[in-house]
C-alpha cells in the first residue's frame, strides 16, 4: 500500500473483495473492484476465452469417440444424477424457487438504496452492500460484531469437538511432524480407543503463490482397512491476524472451515481395502462436507466454540438466536448466484457438436435463457471458471454437485433433528458406518438409502433456505 501511495490495497482474493463489497461506502470503488473481478482472464496473454471454446469442442469429440452424445453424458454416467436430464431435473425447481426469492430480495434492496440515492438503480456492485445494511436493520446483526467470537483457533477447536462428540475421534497437535510451510499445523487423529487413524494438515491463510479458494487434499489415501493410514490436508484462504487480534473469521469462513473439515473426515474414515475406492462420485462427495455446515451455526453448537477472543465470553444466546433467525436471509441471491454457474457449466457440456463457440456469446445466451438478473453476476464467468476447465476433468459437467449434495445434506441432517438430538449417537454411528466409512464401495444412491431408509427429498433444502 505504501509503495502505491495509499493506506490500503484491496485485491481480488476472496478475503479482500467480498468484505469490501459488503462494507465499502464508496460506490465507485465497489464498481471498480467487482468489474476487475468479473473481467479477469479476458485480455492479452491471459485471455482464456478461446481456450475454453476449444476445450469444450475437444470434449465433444472425445465423448463421441467413447460412444456418448455429449461430454456431460460421459461424465455423469457414474454419478448419482446418471444423465444431464437428471442433473437439470434437480436444478430447475431449485432455480425457479431461488430466482423468485432473489427478485423479492432485489426489490427490498432497491427500496433501501432509494433512501441513500433516490433514483439510482441497484447494480451488481451494490447488492452485497445493501444486503448487509438490510440485514443489520432487520436482525440487528452486524457481521463485524460476530467476528470477535470466531477466532480461527476456537473455530477449528469447535470443528474438532463436533467430530469427537459425533464419532468419538480425537485431535492432538503433532508438533514433531514436519510441515511444508511454517503456518501449517499438523494434528494426529485417533479413534476413541486410542488407535491411530491418520494425520490432518491445516493450512488456512493466503500467501504469494498459493491458489485461491478452499479445498481438502490427500497426501496419502488410506487403504487396507486402515493398515495404511490417511494423511489429509485442509487448505483455505481465510482472514489473517490483524494487529494484536488473532485471525477472526466471518460466518462464511466458519462454514468453509467446517466444510473442508467434513471432507477430511471422509478421507480419514474410509475403511476399504483399495485406495482407488476412497472418495465418492462428484455429486455425492460434497455430502460429508456440507452436512458439517449444518452444525456450525446451530446455537447449541455455537456455544461450544464461539468465544470472544479477548474475554473468553461465550457468544450471547441472543446473538446466536439472531444468527439462526437470519439464516435464510439473502438465500435467494446466494442460491441463484451459485446455480447460474452450475447451469452454465451444464450448458457448455451438453453441446452435441464440436463447432467452435465464442465464449462471450455462449455465456450471454445461456444466462438469457435462464433469466439471470443483471444485478446478480455469475460467481464464475467462463474465462476463469477453473472448476470446469482446469485440472483434468475437474468439475466439468459437475458443478451442479454442490446443490445435489445440498439436497442430500439437508435431508440427512434432518435425520438428527427428527431424533430431537443434534448429536444423536445412533444416527451419527449410522452415518459414519453407512456413508463416511464406505467410500465408493457401493452405489452412492444405495449408501444413502441404507442410511436414511429412503431416497433424498428436496423439501428439506427448500425449507432450510427459505425458498419454500
Amino acid at each position: 500500500a505504501a509503495v502505491r501511495g495509499g493506506a490500503w490495497v484491496f485485491t481480488l482474493d476472496g478475503p479482500s473483495i467480498w468484505p469490501f463489497l459488503q462494507y465499502a461506502e464508496n460506490r465507485d470503488l465497489r464498481r471498480q473492484l467487482l468489474t476487475g473481478y468479473l473481467e479477469r482472464c479476458r485480455a492479452g496473454e491471459t485471455d482464456t476465452r478461446g481456450i475454453a471454446g476449444r476445450v469444450a469442442a475437444l470434449r465433444v469429440q472425445k465423448a463421441r469417440l467413447l460412444g456418448y452424445a455429449t461430454w456431460a453424458d460421459y461424465i455423469l454416467e457414474e454419478n448419482m444424477a446418471k444423465t444431464p436430464a437428471g442433473a437439470y431435473g434437480l436444478m430447475k425447481p431449485v432455480w425457479t424457487a431461488a430466482l423468485a426469492k432473489a427478485k423479492e430480495e432485489r426489490a427490498e434492496l432497491q427500496a433501501a438504496m432509494a433512501k441513500d440515492l433516490p433514483g439510482a438503480r441497484l447494480e451488481a456492485w451494490d447488492w452485497r452492500y445493501y444486503q448487509e445494511k438490510v440485514r443489520r436493520a432487520k436482525y440487528d446483526l452486524d457481521e463485524s460484531a460476530m467476528k470477535p467470537y470466531f477466532s480461527l483457533d476456537s473455530v477449528r477447536g469447535g470443528a474438532f469437538g463436533l467430530a469427537t462428540r459425533l464419532y468419538g475421534v480425537t485431535f492432538t497437535e503433532a508438533k514433531d511432524v514436519p510441515a511444508y510451510h511454517p503456518e501449517v499445523r499438523v494434528f494426529e487423529v485417533k479413534e476413541q480407543d486410542g488407535r491411530h487413524l491418520g494425520l490432518l494438515y491445516t493450512d488456512y491463510h493466503p500467501r504469494p503463490g498459493k491458489r485461491g479458494g478452499a479445498w481438502c487434499g490427500s497426501l496419502r489415501p488410506g487403504r487396507d482397512n486402515h493398515q495404511v493410514h490417511a494423511i489429509a490436508t485442509n487448505v483455505a484462504n481465510l482472514s489473517r491476524p490483524s494487529g494484536d487480534a488473532p485471525a477472526l473469521l466471518t460466518p462464511d469462513e466458519v462454514r468453509t472451515l467446517f466444510h473442508e473439515f467434513g471432507h477430511a473426515l471422509h478421507g480419514l474414515f474410509y475403511a476399504g481395502r483399495y485406495r482407488g475406492l476412497g472418495g465418492a462420485p462428484r455429486d455425492f462427495v460434497e455430502l460429508p462436507s456440507q452436512i458439517m455446515e449444518n452444525w456450525a451455526m446451530e446455537p447449541e453448537v455455537l456455544k461450544t466454540y464461539a468465544r470472544h477472543w479477548k474475554t473468553g465470553e461465550v457468544i450471547p444466546a441472543a446473538l446466536g438466536d439472531r444468527i439462526k433467525k437470519s439464516r435464510t436471509f439473502g438465500e435467494g441471491f446466494a442460491t441463484t448466484e451459485y446455480l447460474a454457474s452450475a447451469l452454465l457449466d451444464m450448458d457448455w457440456h451438453t453441446l452435441a457438436d464440436d463447432a467452435p463457440r465464442d465464449a462471450d456469446a455462449f455465456e450471454k445466451a445461456s444466462m438469457e435463457k435462464w433469466g439471470l438478473p443483471p444485478e446478480i453476476p455469475l460467481r464464475y464467468r467462463t474465462p476463469f471458471f477453473n472448476h470446469i476447465w482446469g485440472g483434468g476433468n475437474g468439475y466439468s459437467a459437475g458443478y451442479y454437485a454442490y446443490i445435489w449434495s445440498a439436497v442430500l445434506d439437508s435431508d440427512a441432517f434432518l435425520a438428527f433433528k427428527e431424533k430431537g438430538n443434534l448429536y444423536d449417537p445412533a444416527t451419527a454411528k449410522a452415518f459414519r458406518a453407512k456413508v463416511l466409512d464406505r467410500g465408493q464401495t457401493a452405489d452412492p444412491a444405495q449408501l444413502y438409502r441404507d442410511f436414511r431408509g429412503r431416497d433424498p427429498r428436496v423439501d428439506a433444502l427448500l425449507e432450510k433456505r427459505g425458498l419454500k
